[in-house]
């Protein structure tokens, strides 16, 4: 047809992840969302289940794994982890079925964005260091929130009218991007044709122009994350083995040749190999400290 070659995704809403798999079976769909990864709860436990059912199910069909952290259907991922319920249990069979349905039942509560923020940036590394690929949300890259205040007269998505006006809908994930300047649209149209949804009116720290000022930001994490991920020859496609033996609530896996990945889940400061070498994180480990909710990359 003259278009070249293209990769077919499958966005499907299936568990457990043993069903999902048979959309990628060698005469099926190349890859697939990872919907498991989005509602798995921040927890170390349960996203070594996640990462291990994961592993298993697209390995014995041959295909790629993904994961996914945020979609345009689900509340933001800096918002969710701000939460006192972060996602679903995941057992190493997989979802606590009991315990995903009362997660409705259980109000939203505050949301500590800041929280949210620091382990929305601890969630990327561990999302990258894995193999296969990985799919980023537009706007996580620059640690949006949901936006949880929009007036119900500018509500967009078919959700609120066809609720009778009782589910607020998705719209909270769909506001557009903040590119540039100190007051909204930030770039994305003008004062005379703003966009279809509303932005905060604090958002001028978070556009793309004011993070490439800030070598910290949650953009430039990305930005090295990806570089670091493109360049080392032990991420991308391959395997991985458990460190095990580690303090509650710290994750640790090897890839080869020589890479770590870290991820600190428990409240306590983990104290880093003395004869490893930072490549990424996403705190301050100058100390050789990982903080609560922190993750770094290694080189061993």
């Amino acid at each position: 047809s003259g278009l070249g070659p293209r990769v077919y995704v499958s966005e499907a809403w299936v568990t457990p992840a043993e069903e999902l798999a048979k959309y990628i079976r060698p005469d099926e769909l190349h890859t697939t969302f990872n919907f498991d990864a989005l509602m798995c709860e921040w927890t170390a436990a349960s996203q070594r289940n996640v990462i291990d059912l994961t592993l298993a199910s697209t390995g014995a069909v041959g295909a790629p794994p993904t994961w996914v952290l945020a979609n345009h259907d689900t509340t933001r991922v800096v918002t969710r982890y701000g939460r006192s319920v972060t996602g679903a249990r995941f057992t190493p069979t997989g979802i606590d079925h009991e315990a995903f349905a009362g997660i409705g039942a259980v109000p939203a509560g505050a949301t500590d964005v800041a929280l949210g923020r620091k382990r929305a940036r601890a969630a990327v590394l561990l999302e990258l260091a894995l193999p296969g690929g990985a799919y980023v949300y537009q706007g996580d890259e620059l640690g949006l929130e949901e936006v949880e205040d929009i007036p119900e007269e500018l509500l967009q998505d078919p959700t609120w009218e066809r609720s009778g006006h009782t589910v607020r809908g998705r719209d909270g994930c769909r506001v557009p991007m903040p590119w540039s300047g100190t007051q909204a649209p930030y770039g994305f149209g003008t004062a005379e044709t703003p966009p279809w949804l509303p932005q905060p009116t604090d958002w001028s720290g978070l556009t793309v122009e004011a993070q490439n000022r800030d070598p910290n930001s949650h953009l430039a994490l990305y930005r090295t994350a990806l570089a670091e991920r493109r360049a080392n020859p032990a991420l991308g496609d391959g395997g991985l083995s458990w460190v095990e033996g580690l303090p509650e609530g710290v994750l640790a896996f090897d890839r080869e040749p020589g890479f770590r990945c870290v991820v600190n889940f428990g409240p306590e400061p983990y104290s880093l190999p003395e004869d490893a070498e930072a490549l990424v994180a996403s705190g301050d480990v100058s100390a050789g400290v990982l903080g609560a909710d922190e993750a770094v990359w290694l080189r061993r």
